[in-house]
């Protein structure tokens, strides 16, 4: 797993905005994977999302401090099955889709972010802090599994890139 984060660092690193965010959009599945075997894809991912890293895309807002989500496992999946197979951002045609319709992704600013922004059923997100955030929960989930054994046996069995001297 730790080849996958480093992968997209690098691709954040590099600007490499796409490979970055597809990669990104993987490896929820990945995890749901090895935390849910026997559930679909769907399923699994929007649960280890929602663990993961909802909280981060809810926050209280407005003067009556209505909490607000702005992005959940389900529509984050629509998002992955729309780009990955599809290559659009648009999810309204996905049945996992809940809430939003439609994504924009941003490059990072000069100065400052530009970040969670929704308009209706379309969300803007920074594609930097979008991947960031992901990373940053998959290192929450690799601390809780550390101590599973059947888990840590799983990921020694994701594809691996070796380098030949």
């Amino acid at each position: 797993m730790n080849d996958l984060i480093d992968s997209v660092k690098k691709s954040l690193q590099d600007k490499n905005w796409y490979a970055a965010l597809t990669l990104t959009l993987t490896l929820p599945d990945i995890c749901g994977n090895i935390d849910y075997p026997k559930s679909f894809s769907k399923k699994r991912y929007a649960k280890w999302f929602d663990k993961y890293v909802k909280s981060k895309y809810t926050f209280e807002i407005g003067a009556k401090k209505k909490l607000h989500t702005f992005l959940n496992g389900s529509d984050c999946y629509a998002l992955r099955c729309s780009y990955l197979h599809e290559g659009t951002s648009i999810t309204l045609f996905q049945k996992s889709h809940e809430l939003l319709e439609d994504f924009l992704f941003v490059k990072p600013p000069p100065t400052g972010k530009v970040h969670l922004n929704q308009i209706d059923k379309k969300l803007q997100l920074q594609v930097d802090l979008f991947c960031t955030d992901i990373v940053e929960s998959i290192k929450s989930w690799l601390f809780d599994i550390k101590e599973d054994k059947v888990k840590m046996e799983k990921l020694t069995n994701l594809l691996r890139i070796f380098e030949i001297c």
